[in-house]
This record gives structure tokens, C-alpha cells and sequence, in this order.
């Protein structure tokens, strides 16, 4: 999982890579560096969790959400539509007195048309504020470690005056591997 938090910063040194054993450190550093006021950081893990989320949006619900809710709304609509239009266009003697346009048969179709069109909505929406496919990311989030067992954070348009303090908070939380920002020496300290 990847997820950016955009700001307007001038980039001026190479990216800072930090990797974690545990989620707990990750979420440590996480906080760390929204206190510190860093937010473009991008953060990897190798299966999602509601920890990480919780922090970097700071308990906003996804908007994803209103998406579905449109978009079941919009399918139900035209399902019915669709379904009581062909209905009334089909010229028929409806024997028994029965209804052209009758709810009871139209509701399995409709319910259809709502979950379709539902999830074709939180698709789209998924693309959309996920930025899928993800282009122009910095290369660092490419360690195959997080699609394993570690947990990663990169930073992103880094200062020179600020790499150092970026690199302490990360080596403070617990981080195995501290890299980037001008010099490629790992720090930090083991955690276990």
C-alpha cells in the first residue's frame, strides 16, 4: 500500500528511506514527522492496515464512499428505468388487470443495476484518488522489502537543512535502515 501526502516543499536533496520490522515503529515515525511538520512522505506496507491509514488521514473517512452511494443510486435509477420503459414500450394485453409497469418483477433487476454500476463507481473512484497506475514515484519505494515483511516510509522533496532532523526522527522511531538525503550511509538502530 503507498499512499502520498502532497506539500509544497522544493526538493533540493535525494529522497530519505526508512525501513521498519514492525508496525509499531512505522506508526511511531509516521507520527513523528507529521508532528515535525513533514507531510509529503509516501508510506509502504506489505498488506494494508487501519493503523497507518488512521494516522495519515487523521480519521477523515475516504471518500470512496460517496462514489458507491452515487453510483448505486445512478444504477438503481436507470435499471428501473430501463426495465419499466422496454415494459411499457412492449405493446401487450396484460391479462387480469395487472400493472404494465409493476415493482415486484423490476426489483431483481434493479438490484442489479445497483450493484453493478456501484461498484464500477468505486472502481473508478479506487483509480482516481489512489492515482492508479502510480507514475513518478522516487525510486526508493520500489524495495522489494515492503511487498514481504517490512513496513516503509520515504520522504520527499527534503531540504538540506532539514535532512538531518527528518533522519533522526526516522532512526528514533525504530527504524532498521535509514537511508538518502546526500549521503547513502545507513543509519538507525536496530529494533526487536
Amino acid at each position: 500500500m503507498s499512499v502520498s501526502v502532497p506539500v509544497e516543499a522544493a526538493a533540493t536533496v535525494a529522497p530519505i528511506k526508512a525501513v521498519y520490522k514492525h508496525l509499531d515503529c512505522l506508526v511511531t515515525g509516521i507520527d513523528g514527522l507529521k508532528r515535525a511538520g513533514f507531510r509529503d512522505i509516501h508510506v509502504m506496507t506489505p498488506f494494508p492496515r487501519h493503523e497507518v491509514e488512521e494516522l495519515i488521514y487523521e480519521g477523515e473517512p475516504s471518500p470512496v464512499r460517496w462514489f458507491t452511494l452515487m453510483g448505486g443510486l445512478f444504477g438503481a435509477t436507470m435499471a428501473f428505468t430501463m426495465t419499466a420503459l422496454m415494459s411499457a414500450n412492449w405493446p401487450m394485453i396484460m391479462p387480469g388487470g395487472k400493472p404494465l409497469v409493476s415493482i415486484p418483477p423490476f426489483i431483481i433487476i434493479t438490484f442489479e443495476g445497483t450493484i453493478l454500476w456501484a461498484s464500477m463507481f468505486t472502481f473508478a473512484a479506487l483509480l482516481l484518488l489512489c492515482r492508479l497506475p502510480a507514475r513518478g514515484l522516487p525510486k526508493e519505494v520500489e524495495d522489494p522489502r515492503f511487498s514481504n515483511d517490512h513496513f516503509g516510509i520515504v520522504v520527499e522533496r527534503v531540504g538540506a537543512h532539514n535532512a538531518a532532523q527528518i533522519k533522526s526522527i526516522l532512526a528514533h522511531s525504530g527504524a532498521i535502515e535509514v537511508t538518502g538525503g546526500g549521503e547513502d550511509a545507513a543509519h538507525g538502530a536496530h529494533h526487536g
